[in-house]
């Protein structure tokens, strides 16, 4: 089970990026194809970018053509929190960092079939990555 990282917004704020706090604290989104991890191909761990938690394996990536990183399944079964959001007149299953409740992006049931069938649809905003050594 992850850690637990309470901080108020004030305090998220002021260590992350205005871009970062409006993806992972207000439930923003970037530009489709802007993300700096939308072709990124490096193997590693995809981190959140707010706490530290590994979200992501390099290895579960594939490109999608959405514009925004995806993967077919986190790094771990605990890391991920899931929640219905029927915002902006859509049904979609919003996934956010179980350790401090980032909001990453989307779910949704259109990944490959061959593998979990889900692509996990994330803002790179909310990511950072670790190179494996």
């Amino acid at each position: 089970m992850a850690r637990k990282v309470e901080k108020s917004l004030e305090e998220w704020a002021s260590t992350l990026t205005p871009t970062q706090f409006r993806v992972t604290r207000q439930k923003g989104t970037e530009a489709p194809f802007t993300g700096e991890y939308d072709g990124h191909k490096a193997d590693g761990t995809y981190v959140c970018i707010c706490c530290g938690e590994p979200l992501f394996q390099s290895e579960h990536k594939f490109d999608s053509g959405c514009g925004w990183p995806s993967f077919y399944q986190p790094a771990s079964e605990d890391v991920i929190d899931e929640e219905a959001d029927n915002s902006m007149g859509m049904r979609r299953t919003e996934v956010m960092c179980d350790s401090c409740g980032a909001h990453l992006g989307h779910v949704f049931p259109d990944g490959p079939p061959d593998k979990t069938g889900l692509r996990y649809c994330i803002n790179s905003a909310a990511l950072d990555f670790k190179e494996k050594e």
